[in-house]
C-alpha cells in the first residue's frame, strides 16, 4: 500500500469517527485532538478502526504515534510492510 492510499484510508476512517471533519483542512503534522472536537473514546474507536482495516496489531504504547496524519501514515506504512511477505 502506498503512503497516499494509507492517507486516504486514514482520512476516511477518521471521517467515520468525526463526520464534521474536513479532510482537506486537516494539517498532517498537528494532532487530531487539536484540530477536531474528539475525545479519548473517539480516538480509541479510531485506533480500533485502523486495526480492523489494516489488520495490524497496535499496542497501547503506540497510540501516541497515531495522533497525526503523518504519524498514522508512517506507522501504518511500516506495520503493513512488515506484514507483507
Amino acid at each position: 500500500m502506498t503512503s497516499e492510499e494509507i492517507s486516504r484510508t486514514v482520512l476516511e476512517l477518521l471521517g467515520n469517527i468525526a463526520p464534521e471533519a474536513d479532510p482537506a483542512a486537516l494539517r498532517p503534522d498537528i494532532s487530531f485532538r487539536e484540530q477536531l472536537d474528539i475525545d479519548s473514546m473517539d480516538l480509541l474507536n479510531f485506533v480500533i478502526s485502523l486495526h480492523k482495516h489494516f489488520g495490524v496489531e497496535i499496542p497501547e504504547r503506540d497510540y501516541p504515534k497515531l495522533m497525526t496524519l503523518n504519524g498514522c501514515v508512517a506507522y501504518l506504512a511500516a506495520a503493513t510492510a512488515e506484514k507483507s511477505p
